[in-house]
């Protein structure tokens, strides 16, 4: 049988194996009455919503939200693909990296450092249950991991991620 079969049979077998794994971690951490469905995730600093759509038609309405709302994508990183092309398994996980001068570069103006944040960068990605989950850090917890949490720009980089979110989410 030719090597790439091989490859195929290993990769399906570690994601099965992992697929497992990960089930068996969430319903140990899991209380018995909640799925890890009903739960959103959390993390320090980021703002998580859920996505009745798939990983990549959610990446895609992102970025076309972005776009129309007149921010450039600059890329768009599949982190899937890149473990696969290193035989490894990962639940689709992609970032999209995307902004606007007039967003970011009031925020750079009260600290130069908040650049290592920007541009914006939206993660989607799909939990061991299948939920899809679009997140974003926060503006307020960038200003305030810079030391500029007074600075005035924060307030209108959180509305307009609040409306790219909504509008994705709405398609």
């Amino acid at each position: 049988m030719p090597r790439p079969f091989f490859r195929q049979l290993r990769l399906a077998l570690i994601t099965a194996g992992l697929l497992g794994f990960t089930a068996g971690v969430s319903a140990q951490s899991t209380p018995p009455a909640e799925s890890a469905q009903e739960t959103t995730p959390s993390v320090p600093g980021m703002i998580v919503a859920r996505s009745d759509a798939g990983v990549h038609e959610t990446a895609i309405r992102f970025a076309e939200q972005a776009r129309t709302s007149g921010m450039t994508v600059f890329a768009r990183v599949d982190h899937r693909q890149g473990a696969m092309s290193r035989s490894m398994a990962l639940l689709p996980n992609e970032v999209i990296i995307f902004g606007d001068p007039k967003g970011g570069t009031p925020l750079m103006q009260c600290a130069p450092t908040a650049g290592i944040d920007l541009p914006m960068k939206a993660l989607v990605w799909q939990d061991a249950d299948g939920q899809t989950w679009l997140g974003y850090n926060d503006p307020a917890w960038i200003a305030q991991r810079h030391g500029v949490a007074d600075c005035p720009s924060v307030k209108p980089l959180q509305q307009a991620m609040r409306k790219l979110v909504e509008a994705t989410l709405q398609e």
